[in-house]
Order: structure tokens, then C-alpha cells, then sequence
């Protein structure tokens, strides 16, 4: 009995000094207003998922698009409706980064009943692995919506990156 109080103490102190997983200054939960595919606010939050990318639904005045059948489709509009279909109006629950984007946004994962939008949108099509920040956090999902051509995986696209240097480069006009 002895012995089990000392582990039961040993246990207790080394738990002590852990970092506790989540603090109160890092999340944020409410019904979100979605303002593109990758880009929620909540409680007058924005908030920008990080690790991913989709297609702009307004950005310097301009909406990126897609082709599909040589058909011209805004599919900035098109993953910010499947994100906004995705969460209806369903409380969202959100895990924010300490550091913030360019534009002053936070940056986080946002889940509804524990699944990940960005893993959702990614799989689906509707968002990229945006490598450049996610350290291949969506690689497996981009490649399987990529294998089962799923979302903009049918359509002729730019990724958002590169589509967004073409117009800060003023070559979209």
C-alpha cells in the first residue's frame, strides 16, 4: 500500500509540471459566419485555418476561377458554400495558434463534433495541403480527393498561392 501511494504520488508531481494541452486563451467556440473556404469568424474573430488553402472568393477585388468543361466557375464561391454546407449552423469549436497570419487573423483547426473542417475540405477537394505552412498535414488527404477526382480535382485550376502572386503581379487583371 505503501509503495502503490508513492507511484500514485510520483505520478502525481510529474503530471504537475506538464503543460496542460489546452488553455482557455486558445479556444474559441460559437456558430461561425463563413467568409470564404478557409476563413470562419466567430464571436468577431476571424479566424484562418491554417495549413490549408482554397481558391479566392474575393481577393483585391477579383474572383478566382476555375474550368470545368472549359466552363468558367468561381470556385472561390464554390468552397466557401461547401464550407458553409458542411457546418450549417452548427456550433463550431476552434484550437488557435499563438502567432497570427499577415493580416492579423488568428490561425487554428476548427472541428464540428471533433472533425476537422480543414481535413474535411481538403479530402473533399475543396481545399489544398498548403505546404508551405502545414508540414504535409493534408498530403494523404489532398492525394486521396486528388486519386478519386473529387472537388476541384475535375476542373482546371491555379493553386490559390499561385493564383494570388498572378494578381499581386498584376498579370490577372
Amino acid at each position: 500500500m505503501k509503495k502503490l501511494s508513492l507511484i500514485l504520488f510520483s505520478i502525481s508531481i510529474l503530471f504537475s509540471f506538464q503543460k496542460p494541452l489546452f488553455s482557455q486563451d486558445n479556444l474559441i467556440h460559437g456558430i461561425p459566419i463563413v467568409l470564404d473556404g478557409d476563413t470562419i469568424k466567430i464571436n468577431n474573430k476571424k479566424i484562418r485555418f491554417s495549413g490549408i488553402d482554397t481558391p479566392e472568393s474575393y481577393y483585391r477585388g477579383k474572383k478566382q476561377a476555375c474550368y470545368l468543361n472549359e466552363k468558367k466557375i468561381f470556385c472561390g464561391d464554390i468552397a466557401k458554400k461547401k464550407l458553409k454546407e458542411k457546418i450549417k449552423n452548427n456550433p463550431v469549436f476552434c484550437k488557435t495558434e499563438k502567432n497570427k497570419d499577415f493580416f492579423k487573423r488568428l490561425l487554428g483547426e476548427c472541428f464540428i463534433d471533433g472533425e476537422s473542417l480543414s481535413k474535411f475540405m481538403v479530402r473533399n477537394g475543396y481545399a489544398f495541403d498548403f505546404k508551405k505552412y502545414s508540414k504535409n498535414k493534408y498530403a494523404k488527404d489532398e492525394k486521396y480527393a486528388k486519386d478519386n477526382k473529387l472537388g476541384f480535382w475535375t476542373m482546371n485550376f491555379e493553386y490559390p498561392w499561385v493564383w494570388r502572386d498572378k494578381v499581386r503581379s498584376n498579370i490577372i487583371k
